[in-house]
């Protein structure tokens, strides 16, 4: 659906918030929430799934992590063809050959762009380039210091064994601390102070499925930050992988441009999100995510309606005044 400056909206607006931060309560609004966002089929299942195939495949056990050796080359290569291969192929699909058309890009206007605003003026290289030389070397850095950590007792660890509950928790506790983590990084991103690395970033003003993880190597010490929550909380290698991965991999398919992947009319998977799509264009709104309603907190929330695109030029257009 059409909706003025956009090529597609989301069916619904405005946009919602995660219920469980509304009051009064609504149960059932807040199981329908967790349930479209985890089940039948999700990226967050997806990314689980994947979290176990890498600790059984293509990670070091404990003992293996107490030394630096090879299963440090083995995790990186395995984050390497991880983005490579979801990337590559998520640009393959919605924009090199256009399977989909362009009936559910929220942008209407051409992706990719060329330029000399962007490195080799290519804005696919340039994205590609950011997120395969410093993203996933970073990414991999946090992980091999995490998992040597844990092995030599100065992070701690949590099995099943040691209980069942927290065990399964974490998986969903993850995307309410990337909420809460990455709306202050991000916050702190655009002030006048670090913007000079983010502004990285926001070369893409429309974005694709590499510009998710195509950031400043500063910023990327920022974003792979979040793992530093596992010197404090007790958790397992596998969620350690998961988290690292949810950062990684949801940034990719949260910048595909489209709202997801249509089949015989129908949604069958949900992919970029619109809340998302309103930073790149306005800058200024939706620092954080749905999950946890900061900006709704902090007065920066755009719904997606010309109500909210309303509010937010008197919002800048006072911030405009206040700095004169």
């Amino acid at each position: 659906m059409a909706h003025g400056e956009w090529n597609h909206t989301p069916d619904v607006l405005p946009l919602e918030v995660n219920p469980l931060f509304s009051w009064p309560p609504r149960p059932r609004a807040i199981v329908g929430w967790y349930w479209a966002s985890w089940f039948p089929i999700s990226i967050n299942l997806g990314i689980v799934a994947l979290a176990f195939g890498a600790l059984a495949f293509a990670a070091p056990s404990l003992n293996q992590a107490a030394v630096i050796g090879p299963w440090v080359g083995l995790i990186l290569l395995r984050n390497f063809l991880l983005i490579a291969f979801l990337a590559g192929g998520l640009h393959w699909v919605f924009h090199r050959e256009a399977l989909q058309g362009r009936d559910h890009k929220y942008d209407p206007r051409p992706f990719p762009r060329r330029g000399r605003s962007f490195t080799f003026e290519d804005q696919v290289l340039d994205n590609a380039f950011w997120t395969l030389a410093s993203g996933v070397p970073i990414w991999t850095a946090f992980e091999m210091l995490i998992w040597w950590s844990m092995a030599n007792g100065i992070a701690p660890v949590w099995t099943w064994s040691d209980g069942a509950v927290w065990f399964v928790a974490v998986f969903f506790l993850i995307p309410i601390w990337e909420s809460f983590y990455f709306y202050w990084i991000h916050r702190a991103l655009h002030s006048r102070l670090l913007y000079r690395f983010h502004a990285l970033h926001h070369r893409n003003t429309d974005v694709g499925p590499w510009s998710g993880l195509s950031m400043h190597p500063f910023e990327h010490l920022m974003y792979f930050g979040t793992a530093l929550i596992h010197f404090v909380v007790p958790t397992h290698p596998v969620h350690l992988i998961c988290h690292l991965m949810f950062y990684a991999l949801y940034a990719v398919t949260t910048h595909t441009g489209f709202e997801g992947v249509w089949s015989n009319g129908r949604k069958r998977l949900h992919l970029g999100n619109f809340h998302h799509q309103m930073h790149h264009r306005y800058f200024e709104v939706n620092y954080g995510t749905l999950e946890v309603p900061w900006d709704k907190f902090f007065g920066t929330f755009h719904d997606g309606t010309a109500q909210g695109k309303a509010a937010m030029r008197a919002r800048l257009k006072v911030r405009a005044r206040l700095r004169q």
